[in-house]
Order: structure tokens, then C-alpha cells, then sequence
């Protein structure tokens, strides 16, 4: 008798129907198998060097994601889809916190917009790279420049996800992140699935 999806498995293939829906392919392997849970890459080795997880879109479940809207023209010019290691998301909805070892990816993908019979619609065209993000509230890399202020953090060009371009977290990653600085430096605003 085959084994029925989980129901995080349920969950994730409604979120990739409704992101397919939008135009957002990137989510077309994110369901996890039936069966024996696989091998979980936490994107993070024992000595604090960070890199883009093995599989994590079948491992890891789909958050949500962001269009970020072109300037003077109609439509986004890029899209960031978004996805975390198991269980954090259903961590986060009991307590509002992503636990330690939480792995949080970005995907940062270029933007195309066209005509559709539904109206103007942008969608994930190339990838540019990945941002990298592993909760560690331990301090457990004190003097490693890719972790502070409870993350280690990287982002990594597109073809290269093991080697980070990241020097300085402070200068290079959080400033970005200065808003959120109150939901623990994350923008969980943009993930529906983070709601109770």
C-alpha cells in the first residue's frame, strides 16, 4: 500500500499550486516525497562555513515570496521566493520565533513581465543567487564575520553554492535587514504559511 503525503507534504503542494499560479516555477520540485523523511542539508558545517543546502526544495518547505516592483515600467524586476528547513515554519507559528538550526534560503531570481490574457504579469526568469540564512542564538561562531545577532548569513552568485561572497555580514547582509530588526531580523510579513 503506498504511503499518503504528510500533511506538511499537502501543505507545500497547495503553496506551489498557488505560486504556480502566480508564475513563480521555482517551486515545482519543493514537495517532499511520501515515505522515510531524507537526509536534511542545514546549510551550515560544524566549523560555521555556510552554503546553499543540497535539495532543499524537496527537503525544505516553501515560505512565500517577494515581487520586487521595476522602476518606471509596469511589473517587478525581480522575484525572491523563499524556503525553510522542516519544522520551522511550524516552530515560528506556536511562539512567533524560528528555533536555532532554522535554515532559511532565498532564491533571487530576474524578473520577466508580459501581457497575459489575466493582465500585465511578471515571473522568475534567471536565477541570480541565493541568500543564505541559519539561526544560531548560541553565538556559536564568535569572530566568524558571516555570523552575529543570532543568524550566519551569505549570499552566493548563481552557479557557485558553496562559495559565498560574503565578507562582513554587518556591512554586506543586515543592513538590508534593519527594518526587522524587532521579528528577528526577518521579514516574515510576506509568509501567509507563518500565520496561525
Amino acid at each position: 500500500m503506498r504511503a499518503l503525503p504528510s500533511q506538511s507534504a499537502r501543505r507545500a503542494l497547495l503553496a506551489c499550486t498557488i505560486m504556480l499560479g502566480l508564475g513563480l516555477s521555482a517551486c515545482t520540485k519543493s514537495v517532499p516525497a511520501a515515505g522515510p523523511a531524507a537526509a536534511v542539508d542545514s546549510g551550515a558545517n560544524a566549523a560555521g562555513m555556510l552554503h546553499v543546502p543540497e535539495h532543499y526544495r524537496e527537503t525544505y518547505q516553501a515560505l512565500g515570496s517577494w515581487a520586487i516592483a521595476a522602476e518606471g515600467k509596469p511589473g517587478s524586476q525581480q522575484i525572491h521566493v523563499v524556503y525553510a528547513s522542516p519544522g520551522a515554519a511550524e516552530a515560528h507559528r506556536k511562539n512567533g520565533h524560528f528555533p536555532d538550526g532554522t535554515t532559511l534560503v532565498k532564491e533571487v531570481f530576474t524578473a520577466k513581465t508580459a501581457a497575459m490574457t489575466t493582465g500585465t504579469v511578471s515571473h522568475a526568469d534567471m536565477l541570480k543567487g541565493w541568500f543564505v540564512m541559519v539561526k544560531d542564538s548560541k553565538n556559536s561562531h564568535a569572530g566568524n564575520k558571516l555570523w552575529g545577532d543570532g543568524w550566519g548569513w551569505a549570499w552566493f552568485d548563481a552557479g557557485k553554492p558553496a562559495a559565498t561572497t560574503t565578507t562582513d555580514y554587518k556591512a554586506e547582509c543586515q543592513t538590508c535587514h534593519i527594518p526587522a530588526n524587532a521579528n528577528d531580523w526577518t521579514y516574515v510579513e510576506g509568509y501567509p504559511v507563518l500565520k496561525k
